[in-house]
């Protein structure tokens, strides 16, 4: 089922109109019904009852985004929604980290004594906790100097920023921030391939595809270092989704 984005948007956020001083324009957008004076929605085309929300030049007119423009949006704000999440669970872990740094010997003492009481539990059911992958792990974190968990603490919370600057800039369509996510993102293909190559996951899988999609996607359709025109063809086709652009080019080819 096809979605139309301009409905959808404009029955969320409401219609926008608009009066634009040429009357050959004017004349375009606006008609007359039993109601009173009704104006075309820029965004869905739909005729509102009423007056209009702005008026002035047309190359004044808000520049609404509509279409192919809002579902880019709606993806760019689901990526948004992604980068935040994990933002905030690296915040977390990197609170962690440096928590446990400063309680080493402490967690070190906890889980040995739960080990032991945990031991013949598991050895019951014929699991070896001493041979444990996950127990390795974690006893070799023990063994981490104090400031090498702050280090890894303050990359985890360097890493989580980005995450953050990410998350808004893509929230709110910013091209700064669709090269940033591109080249960030980029950059941890390398190391994700890797563990891959270490121990296979559905998790990691599904991240590394989700994260090659999303370089593909905001790289090809926002048009990002020079993609299909670059920046200037981007620019032009934002332009041309305006109803308002749309009406203009056929008021003057009326008039030739």
């Amino acid at each position: 089922m096809k979605i139309d984005w301009d409905r959808r948007t404009c029955a969320r956020r409401g219609h926008v109109t608009y009066a634009p001083d040429d009357p050959r324009l004017r004349v375009r957008l606006r008609a007359d019904s039993a109601l009173g004076e009704v104006w075309r929605c820029l965004r869905c085309g739909d005729f509102v009852l009423g007056a209009p929300h702005g008026s002035g030049p047309a190359a004044e007119a808000p520049l609404v985004p509509r279409g192919k423009v809002l579902r880019d949006l709606f993806i760019l704000r689901f990526l948004a929604a992604e980068r935040a999440v994990r933002g905030v669970f690296i915040v977390l872990v990197a609170v962690a980290v440096w928590r446990f740094s400063n309680s080493q010997d402490a967690v070190r003492r906890l889980f040995n004594e739960y080990l032991n009481v945990l031991r013949p539990v598991f050895r019951h059911f014929h699991y070896d906790l001493d041979h444990s992958p996950v127990v390795g792990t974690i006893q070799k974190t023990f063994g981490y100097r104090h400031s090498t968990l702050l280090l890894v603490a303050a990359l985890l919370l360097a890493y989580a920023l980005v995450e953050l600057v990410e998350a808004v800039g893509l929230w709110y369509a910013k091209r700064w921030a669709e090269y940033l996510t591109v080249i960030a993102t980029a950059a941890f293909l390398p190391l994700e391939i890797y563990e891959l190559t270490e121990h296979i996951s559905a998790l990691k899988i599904a991240t590394l595809v989700l994260n090659i999609l999303a370089v593909l996607y905001i790289a090809i359709a926002k048009r990002l270092f020079g993609l299909r025109g670059g920046r200037r063809a981007f620019d032009e086709e934002r332009r041309s989704a305006s109803l308002l652009e749309v009406e203009e080019s056929a008021g003057l080819a009326g008039a030739r």
